[in-house]
């Protein structure tokens, strides 16, 4: 696989790395592939070198020339992906956590000395506050508000 650019992909790419506010990721991209470039000369860099002197390890150097060439040209290259799948939306609402502080305050079901995380996990969901819940979420949930009831 060799990369072969026109003048104007390298001056492109050129002003793409020196100017304006990009993120790093993109930058390291394009001095990648202008690293990687055999039209100014017979032998290009190793993948190695390249890695080295961006900071970035040898296969990423691989996978940055595996995208240029499937990208078809330079201001595709050079976008961030779109997101295929919608971010999820947070579980924990503050109606919930209220609802959660609520139970774990509340008195102790029959034959519990105490609420563990995993009983008020189990709880929630009979309750049908949520589809599911870990005790872990419930965990995260009473450190972030200081409580030590469990």
């Amino acid at each position: 696989m060799e990369i072969m650019l026109t003048p104007e992909e390298r001056r492109e790419l050129k002003e793409f790395s020196t100017k304006g506010i990009h993120s790093v990721k993109l930058v390291n991209r394009a001095k990648i592939i202008l690293s990687l470039d055999r039209t100014t000369r017979k032998i290009s860099q190793t993948q190695d070198t390249i890695a080295k002197c961006i900071g970035v390890s040898r296969q990423t150097v691989y996978n940055v020339m595996r995208d240029f060439l499937a990208a078809g040209n330079v201001s595709a290259f050079l976008q961030r992906k779109k997101r295929i799948t919608p971010p999820v939306p947070p579980k924990m609402t503050g109606e919930l956590e209220a609802r959660i502080i609520a139970l774990a305050c509340s008195k102790v079901p029959q034959g519990y000395a105490r609420w563990t995380l995993r009983l008020l996990a189990e709880k929630c969901v009979e309750l049908q506050y949520s589809d599911s819940m870990s005790h872990m979420t419930i965990s995260r949930l009473l450190k972030k508000h200081n409580l030590n009831l469990i």
